[in-house]
């Protein structure tokens, strides 16, 4: 406004500096007739001359003006890239996006995030569809592009996972399970083949133990809370709110099995058809991974108040994420093949198959 403005006043200056007097141009031409007929036509000439340079400077100082108004208003027309990502539930694995966008982290890098909550065992057919951008668990894109869909690994922050079984106390040893009950995320995720892991270590057969799927560790938690289960398989802070009532963290399973944990995965025609969406979306991710790390305080501060736990349960929950982050953000290949044997325990899959040809980590940024 201001530009317009100024330009306005600069066109209005040349237009004064034209004609000396409000009069019109013609009547300033007539007046020259009053003079010598040498003095005159010398006269006329200077100010012609006068007028053809500013009006070669009006017209500059206009076209200037249209040029800036017009990139101003492209600039202001430019839209976000909208991306949409599914997660299953509240938990603390989260964070890392949580942060993106509530620190505007994804603002930054002309992002607009919405947030949809789904059930684990539908999000990957969801990206499928477009019905969201990514999803965030790495376990659950390698079975489903395995089993024949075509997604992308982008990143994956874990090596390992903080899935722990936690019961009543009245549970003291694994056969206590029998008969029982069991509460998971879903059938076929994460927290299932932990358990299941767990079953085989301790010899009990799977028919033994009941399970019921939640659709995700928030809802595991208020099953165990409730009493519809004997033990369920949780993450921080959920395991330890769980212990404050009155429950007992049975057993860590993360050592048990290799499954992939918290990443990012999307479509193969997202990547196709929209590179400079997914790479400004995997650079606001590793700058909040990166916020994590540099701010404790208030990292924890925002467990507490998104998770309703206490200070020191927020704080052991960032303990424990720092601890599984890996450096560079790219899924290991010891855990991606491990994944791989677990999985041929439902279907084929071809023993040559490289579950690394099913990532793509050249958008994490340089020097990662």
């Amino acid at each position: 406004m201001e530009l317009g403005i100024t330009l306005k006043r600069k066109a209005r200056k040349i237009y004064l500096g034209l004609f000396p007097s409000s009069c019109s141009a013609s009547s300033y031409i007539l007046s020259l007739d009053g003079r010598g007929e040498g003095e005159g036509e010398k006269t006329f000439a200077s100010r012609t001359r006068q007028i053809s340079q500013s009006v070669l400077s009006l017209i500059a100082a206009v076209g200037l003006h249209v040029f800036l108004l017009a990139a101003a208003v492209s600039h202001a027309a430019e839209s976000p890239y909208k991306i949409r990502i599914g997660f299953p539930s509240l938990a603390f694995s989260y964070m890392p996006y949580y942060i993106a966008r509530e620190k505007g982290l994804f603002k930054k890098y002309g992002i607009e995030s919405e947030y949809i909550q789904m059930r684990t065992p539908i999000q990957a057919q969801a990206v499928i569809n477009g019905n969201i951008t990514y999803l965030t668990s790495v376990s659950n894109g390698i079975s489903a592009a395995t089993a024949g869909l075509p997604l992308v690994i982008l990143i994956s922050f874990c090596d390992t996972s903080p899935w722990v079984l936690v019961t009543h106390k009245d549970i003291n040893k694994p056969q206590d399970l029998i008969g029982k009950t069991i509460a998971v995320s879903g059938i076929r995720t994460s927290p299932h083949y932990f358990f299941q892991a767990f079953l085989k270590k301790f010899e009990i057969s799977e028919k033994d133990v009941g399970a019921i799927s939640t659709g995700g560790t928030a809802d595991s938690f208020l099953a165990l809370t409730t009493n519809r289960v004997a033990g369920t398989v949780l993450t921080p802070p959920f395991d330890d709110k769980a212990v404050s009532l009155g429950y007992k963290k049975f057993m860590q399973l993360g050592d048990l099995a290799d499954i992939p944990y918290v990443g990012l995965v999307t479509s193969q025609t997202e990547i196709k058809n929209n590179r400079e969406s997914v790479r400004r979306t995997v650079a606001a991710v590793f700058d909040s991974l990166a916020w994590l790390r540099a701010n404790r305080a208030e990292s924890t501060k925002m467990i507490v108040e998104k998770f309703k736990v206490n200070q020191t349960e927020a704080e052991n929950t960032y303990a424990t994420l720092i601890r599984l982050l890996n450096k560079d953000g790219r899924l290991s290949p010891k855990v991606a093949r491990g994944y791989l044997d677990i999985l041929r325990q439902e279907r084929s899959i071809p023993a040559d198959f490289d579950p690394m040809k099913l990532a793509d980590f050249s958008f994490i940024p340089g020097g990662r």
